[in-house]
């Protein structure tokens, strides 16, 4: 990226998401939000810039399309399961802490899967250790802890490893 685009636009990707989900979070695409989500999106990358001290290499980001798609398609299918299990007998949920091995080393992409595990109905990610080796995960309701962690390998972290590291 050039020095005069890299001072204009810091964070392209930042700038775009801002862009995008001003009007999304007010539910107004009205003229006025629109430029307001613009004016924001290139405004606080400015200020936010200096306290980044790495950025995240995105290195395939046809992956994103992917994972977003699979995301959306867990959380539909989860909120069932969910709603499944708390209409259901209590004595049915089997909740439980479980903690996953981190395969990925990156920091966004460690943040990008606890924010996955969370927006998942029926699991929450609930603590990292200091090394970032372990991501301690609450789920709602866990038959298999081993079974647990290979679905969340195959699903989130592995697209997240080809999409960052």
């Amino acid at each position: 990226m050039s020095p005069m685009r890299k001072r204009w636009l810091p964070s392209p990707v930042l700038t775009v998401a801002l862009a995008v989900c001003w009007p999304v979070l007010n539910q107004s695409w009205s003229l006025g939000q629109v430029l307001l989500g613009l004016l924001l999106a290139v405004v606080v990358p400015w200020f936010t810039e200096p306290l980044r001290d790495q950025h995240p290499v995105i290195r395939k980001p046809g992956v994103i399309v992917r994972l977003g798609l699979r995301v959306l398609k867990d959380i539909v299918t989860s909120n069932i399961d969910v709603a499944r299990l708390i209409l259901g007998r209590e004595s049915d949920i089997r909740p439980d802490f479980v903690w996953f091995p981190l395969t990925l080393t990156d920091p966004h992409a460690i943040v990008a899967l606890a924010g996955i595990i969370t927006m998942t109905p029926g699991t929450l990610s609930a603590d990292i250790t200091l090394d970032r080796r372990y991501l301690l995960v609450h789920a709602l309701h866990v038959d298999d802890e081993a079974a647990l962690i290979a679905t969340i390998h195959a699903r989130y972290e592995q697209p997240l490893m080809e999409i960052f590291q």
